[in-house]
This record gives C-alpha cells, structure tokens and sequence, in this order.
C-alpha cells in the first residue's frame, strides 16, 4: 500500500505512528533539554559532557519500535517531558556518573509507558477514503505519512419507478471532520455506469449530503457522484447508479394522447361572418338595441299598417252597403 508523507508536527487529523523509542526521544526532548539534564549529572565540562550525551542515546537506541494511534502522541510528549525531570531530580540527588544506571531505568519505564498507550487500528471501514485511522508518526524522521487508501467507493446501485423521488445519502462508514466540510455532486448522463470523472458534470443546486431528485424520468438513469471535500481536499468519492423502472404515469398517458390529438389536428374551412339582423321580437327583448332610427322605424311601420287597415275597413263598409 502506497504511502503519501506529510512533513510537520501539526496535522488535521488523528496519526498511527510506528515510532522508535530512540528516535521519539529527538522527536520529544529538545537538545537543550537534553544538555540541561547532562549538565546536572556531569557539570559542563567538554569530555564528560559528550560522555553523558552518547549515555543517553545509547540507552534508548536499543529498544523496540512502537505503533500507537496518534491521539496519544500527547500524552508520549508528557511523558518524556516528566521522564526529563525525573532525571534531573537523580542527578541532583545522586550526582556524577549516577547517569550509567538512570538513562537504562528511565528508557525501560518509557517503554512500558508506550505498551500501555491505545494501539492503531486496522480495521479500516471499507477501505476506501481518507480516514483518520490510517495516518501515521514516524519518530524516526518526526514526519507524518497516510495510507494512501483509493478515494472511489464502489458504485452502489439505486432502482426508482418512473415518476418517484430519488434519494442519495453522501454517507461514509468511518469519522469525518466536523468543520471545513462540503460536499460536490456532479452526474454522467446517458445511462452511463462509470467512475471515469470525465464524464461526470455538476449538478446545479445540489450542496449537502443529501440529494433528492423527482419526479424521477428516463433521462435521470445513470450515474450521481459525491465528492465529499475538507478544506478542498477530497476525502471520498460515491457513486450511485440510478435506474428508472416501470410505465410512465396515467397522467402523463393522458397528456400524450392530447398533444398527439393537437398535432394531427387540420384546420376547417373559414366561416362567412354575416352581420346580424334582428326580427321585431329580439328588439323588443333587447332596449338596448331600440335607437332612435329604429324607434322612429317602428312608428312609421305602425302607421302604415294602421292606415291600411283604415282603408280596408272602409272598403268592405262600401261594398257591403252597395249590395244591398
């Protein structure tokens, strides 16, 4: 398993270490610190300083190398911090060359202090993703290195019928960052099943670890990824291949027949728009229609038609009366 190094003491996320008690001791003591303690032993002189010094390399050079979760890495640091003061106390009680005995005593009590310490863990959750368990401090060089695990999750499969909602849930199996996260989700339309980030395009409005897609079409069928981000860098890839199943919906049954009606549909023969010539009775049902001209109409007709019945009348009187 390749191994990607990230030089500094700081690091954002929880170490696993396999650390050489020899070299921890550079990692956790400064140099003047370890002169200080040399110096309460031997006093400063050159030749029994340098002494003193290759004492206390020699009695950490010869232990074992330790693996433990890097949460501990600060309770290894008090502890070579209070090993420090335990061997300024001998040497102020005990003086000169008590050195020979303390460096092997405190380098022993160092080492059942770290077999004590939470061991790594190894069981990554399907091992994929950056996660927080798989990162180590190598004490050897005080650098940090991660395993470089693949980012890309499996593709899950995701069958909806047609016209339901979709739901995708950006979810890992192992502990993320509670700050600085986002999530990115893109889509590679066309039915594809793929992990190829070529074909993948950004899906519009889509933020957090949740996306919902409805009413669900045909053209949705293929596959949805999420990028799940801290501090812009990728932790994880999902995949989701979405498959759309069954009919379309009555309604939409409906709607084709009536677009499919509308689109084989032929246009009549103009119609012959006529003006409109009211009888007595329309006018007299509608007022509004009696203008003056057609009042004026009417009385006119009334006449008329009085006058000849006048004459009428007049006529049958005279024949009447000549017959006889």
């Amino acid at each position: 398993m390749a191994l990607v190094a990230l030089v500094g003491s700081t690091v954002l996320f929880p170490l696993i270490f396999r650390a050489s008690t020899w070299a921890c001791l550079f990692c956790f003591t400064t140099h003047e610190e370890r002169l200080r303690v040399c110096r309460m032993f031997v006093g400063t002189e050159g030749s029994k300083l340098g002494q003193c010094k290759d004492a206390l390399t020699a009695a950490f050079e010869g232990l074992s190398d330790m693996e433990i979760n890097y949460d501990e890495r600060s309770h290894l640091h008090d502890a070579f911090t209070q090993m420090t003061l335990s061997l300024q106390e001998v040497a102020a009680a005990h003086g000169e060359w008590s050195f020979k005995a303390a460096f092997p005593s405190a380098a022993a009590k160092m080492k059942r202090t770290i077999h004590h310490l939470k061991k790594a863990q190894h069981s990554w959750s399907r091992l994929t993703g950056v996660q927080e368990a798989t990162r180590r401090f190598h004490c050897w060089g005080c650098f940090s290195t991660i395993c470089d695990l693949p980012l890309d999750c499996p593709v899950q499969d995701v069958t909806v019928k047609r016209g339901d909602q979709a739901l995708f849930s950006c979810i890992v199996g192992f502990q993320l960052p509670e700050s600085e996260l986002t999530y990115s989700w893109k889509f590679a339309a066309g039915g594809l099943r793929t992990q190829d980030v070529s074909y993948f395009r950004d899906v519009p409005g889509a933020h957090g670890y949740l996306a919902r897609i409805g009413p669900v079409q045909p053209t949705h069928r293929g596959t949805f990824s999420c990028v799940i981000l801290h501090d812009q860098r990728p932790l994880a890839r999902l995949y989701f291949y979405l498959n759309v199943t069954g009919p379309p919906p009555p309604g939409e049954t409906e709607l084709q027949v009536t677009f499919r009606e509308v689109m084989n549909w032929t246009p009549r023969e103009a119609e012959t728009i006529e003006p409109w010539r009211p009888g007595l009775s329309e006018l007299l049902a509608r007022p509004s229609a009696l203008t003056p001209g057609i009042l004026f109409l009417i009385a006119a007709i009334a006449a008329l038609v009085s006058a000849s019945v006048t004459v009428l009348v007049w006529v049958f009187f005279r024949w009447y009366v000549s017959g006889d």
